[in-house]
């Protein structure tokens, strides 16, 4: 029982006695708190997880990277709006553009880069996978070289010769040989018999080859694509530029280059790395942003929940809360107790959540990159709180409200 002015303490102490009296209506009512809490904690961490992946592979590559590519794909004010995409976008470049963009730049390397698709077979494994045929110097300039012991990239000599040879991204390399060693091996590629010279570590993510992304991708002499193929397509080209200061003025003169042999102006579009991150990233935070809102409903699906339990809970109580105002206790001190109550649960109801949410993050980041975060844990314990709070404000009030006559005499 209450004193007539009890304090802070003996209310809490109240509340929580009050709640621990039926657990299993606690647990269930508790229950939407932890859904939607745990639902915020994971799409927010899968959404910081992806864009902290994403970040890291574009710095992965130097941040000094200048990318030309067919239509027209920025927007007025210069934002990357891929979504948005107009003009030529079937056009492909030629050796002329490199040989002009490698003559009239200072830059460190101009990277020609050819897309393509085939079926690659070893023994009795067969799966479909991209090509990206290069130059030899694109392993280096791009931070995509073998790791020591993996083999090496194809050189300038293989290039000129049109020589067969591959470097295997990680899930092909996996796929095709296990844990065997396939440096000198040979793999029937579109028909053709191609020596292994390296392959890369496994990296994870979403790219060219769809599924596991840069995992699914083998690279080869640009030279030896224009053979194969017939014909002499160059889908984009990179630009690495010595230093990032360089980036502006090297994108001004790629664009007047480029403007000479394309006259139309959606013909191409030359974009920097800041603006592919910031445009991925702007896209993956509206995504979480949706999601979280999504997920939010579930929030107030379990602050209905804990607002209804509270009004059963009124009522199964309002002969004592009858007799504890006969005797002198405060409205007040019953709206605080029962507003406790509520937020107790909502916590309860919170904590758990975030401790699923975090553990499952840990699961998904196995397959997918999840990141949970310091703010990402105290704002969904906050909203928590404040659920509670919202929700428990109407039954609180009744719960202060009641006659003590009528209460007493309630049955």
């Amino acid at each position: 029982m209450l004193n007539i002015k009890p304090d802070l303490n003996e209310l809490v102490k109240s509340a929580i006695h009050s709640i621990l009296k039926n657990k299993s209506r606690t647990f269930l009512t508790s229950l939407g708190i932890i859904i939607g809490v745990t639902s915020v904690i994971l799409l927010i961490s899968i959404g910081n997880g992806l864009k902290s992946y994403i970040t890291d592979q574009f710095e992965s590559l130097g941040s000094n990277t200048i990318y030309i590519v067919p239509g027209k794909i920025l927007s007025n004010n210069g934002n990357l709006k891929p979504g948005e995409a107009t003009g030529i976008l079937n056009i492909t470049f030629t050796e002329k553009d490199v040989q002009n963009l490698q003559r009239e730049l200072s830059v460190a390397a101009v990277l020609p880069i050819a897309e393509n698709t085939a079926k690659v077979k070893y023994l009795n494994v067969t799966k479909n996978v991209a090509l990206l045929a290069t130059t030899y110097n694109y392993g280096r300039y791009m931070n995509n070289e073998p790791a020591p012991g993996h083999g090496r990239w194809f050189g300038q000599d293989e290039e000129n010769k049109n020589a067969k040879v591959v470097i295997l991204g990680g899930q092909i390399k996996e796929d095709l040989f296990g844990r065997q060693n396939p440096i000198g091996k040979k793999i029937s590629l579109g028909g053709n018999n191609f020596k292994v010279i390296g392959f890369l570590d496994k990296k994870g993510g979403i790219g060219l080859g769809g599924g596991n992304g840069i995992d699914n991708i083998i690279y080869l002499p640009i030279t030896t694509n224009f053979l194969l193929t017939g014909r002499n397509d160059i889908r984009s080209i990179a630009i690495k530029t010595w230093t990032k200061e360089d980036i502006s003025s090297v994108k001004k003169q790629a664009e007047k280059i480029m403007a000479k042999e394309y006259k139309k102006e959606d013909s191409f579009s030359v974009i920097d790395q800041a603006q592919i991150l910031s445009s991925i990233n702007a896209i993956l935070g509206t995504i979480t942003l949706t999601l979280s809102g999504i997920a939010t409903i579930s929030l107030i699906v379990g602050g209905i929940g804990i607002m209804n339990v509270m009004l059963i809970t009124v009522s199964e109580r309002t002969r004592e809360i009858g007799l504890r105002k006969a005797i002198g206790a405060y409205p007040q001190a019953i709206l605080i107790q029962f507003l406790i109550e509520a937020v107790i649960l909502s916590i309860l109801g919170g904590g758990v959540g975030i401790i699923l949410g975090s553990v499952g993050a840990v699961i998904i980041n196995n397959f997918l990159p999840a990141k949970v975060t310091s703010a990402s844990i105290m704002l969904a314990f906050g909203v928590s709180s404040l659920v509670g709070i919202i929700f428990g404000v109407i039954p609180a009030r009744q719960a202060s409200r009641l006659s003590p006559i009528d209460a007493l005499r309630y049955e």
